[in-house]
């Protein structure tokens, strides 16, 4: 219980209260919206290439740290998309939409601030190296799903460019990529751009949480619940599991091993939804699967902490 209220539940509250705030019509759907897109547009880009940029990689992006999170991910894709086909009958699109959320975990939102909580802020370098790897990694595996998906008997050349595209249209990639050229480089930020960066980067995470809130707001858990709960169970239990599983047979440090167990353990993100939005499936699965996964990761992430302290 200690852990679940010195931890856990400061998080929630932010989103709880950007939750009732939208219900209660204090901030419009617009300002939500407006809300997000600073967030997810300017300020979270900004913390991700702070944290990019003066990352020491050679001490921080370990191998074993990425493949262990990623081979548990794309794990849980692969049953999410199988499963959704075979179990469930669903199209081959909507399978790659629903196996996209369980690939897509909370990381920043709820992984950072909570691996921050319970260990730390110097616990947080091994999440810097996950979620640097993590929308390239996640988005490059399931818009190539999709495409291949559409395609089906179609010519295949098209595929690479439209992932690319795709890619790096999204805001959070280009802060990645542009804090990887200036750590590589050396660059130094001049004093007065580092200082607006600080300004953004404080602004991130509460004004991220407290938007997410509002955009669970406005969704309902209809419909489909077996397949939400299948695709919950591979976020919350299967993911973690196998991340455990692996990060002790890599020997990993303990402050990856636990950033690792952590960041697995959490909700699909909103991302998860965005994406299925972008192609027009499964989207009621995937915002059912945001809602219910963010309130169950109250508890499942308590269980997991509580076995890592």
């Amino acid at each position: 219980m200690s852990i679940l209220l010195a931890v856990i539940l400061p998080v929630f509250l932010v989103i709880g209260v950007g939750w009732l705030a939208a219900k209660r019509g204090v901030i419009s759907e617009a300002g939500i919206d407006g809300l997000m897109r600073f967030a997810q547009g300017f300020a979270i880009p900004c913390l991700l290439f702070q944290a990019i940029a003066t990352l020491d990689l050679s001490e921080n992006f370990d191998p074993r740290l990425v493949g262990t999170f990623y081979a548990g991910s794309f794990i849980c894709f692969l049953i999410g998309m199988g499963g959704a086909r075979l179990l469930f009958g669903r199209s081959w699109e909507d399978a790659v939409a629903i196996g996209f959320v369980a690939l897509f975990s909370n990381s920043l939102l709820l992984g950072l601030p909570i691996t921050e909580r319970a260990f730390g802020p110097d616990a947080t370098e091994a999440n810097i190296a996950i979620i640097a790897v993590h929308s390239p990694f996640c988005y490059a595996v399931g818009i190539t799903a999709m495409e291949i998906a559409k395609a089906r008997g179609g010519p295949a050349r098209a595929i690479p460019a439209k992932v690319l595209r795709a890619m790096f249209s999204n805001a959070l990639i280009v802060g990645i990529a542009l804090g990887l050229v200036v750590n590589l480089s050396g660059l130094p930020l001049p004093g007065v751009v580092a200082e607006a960066l600080d300004l953004f980067v404080r602004a991130a995470l509460p004004a991220a949480l407290f938007g997410l809130g509002g955009v669970i707001a406005r969704y309902r858990i209809e419909g489909d619940l077996p397949t939400i709960l299948f695709t919950l169970s591979l976020s919350l239990v299967l993911h973690p599991a196998i991340a455990w599983g692996l990060g002790r047979l890599a020997d990993l440090p303990e402050d990856a091993f636990r950033s690792v167990v952590v960041t697995a353990a959490m909700a699909p993100g909103a991302n998860a939804y965005l994406f299925a939005s972008m192609y027009g499936r499964a989207t009621r699965v995937a915002a059912s699967s945001v809602l219910l996964g963010t309130a169950l990761s109250v508890l499942t992430a308590a269980v997991w902490l509580s076995l890592l302290t």
